[in-house]
């Protein structure tokens, strides 16, 4: 599966960009992008330029690395998910409820 469509006119020497050539393969291998739509492989070759511009020349770090950049907002969007809902207890028509509130024997004062 070829980079260098993706690579927006982003020039590497030839070291650069068999190393690129070889880490988008493991990516896209691993995500099995197969026939995804080109804007998911442009999003790993981005990643992946922005990394080898940085100067990572090492394939298994380059892809282990966009791995790791491409799984961090599903984390992030679970855990807002988990905010939000401790943010709003009211969601669904179940609040929360002052024991005074719940409790029958407590005369209301009101």
């Amino acid at each position: 599966m070829p980079i260098t469509p993706f690579l927006d006119g982003e020039r590497f020497d030839l070291e650069g960009e068999r190393v690129l050539r070889v880490a988008f393969e493991m990516i896209c291998i691993g995500l099995r992008t197969g026939d995804c739509d080109d804007g998911v492989k442009q999003a790993i070759a981005t990643k992946l330029i922005a990394l080898a511009k940085a100067g990572e020349r090492n394939p298994d770090i380059l892809c282990e690395e966009v791995l790791k950049d491409i799984r961090t907002p599903q984390q992030w969007a679970a855990s807002e998910a988990a905010r939000s809902s401790v943010r709003n207890p009211t969601e669904g028509g179940q609040g929360f409820r002052r024991k005074a509130d719940s409790n029958p024997m407590i005369a209301d004062s009101g």
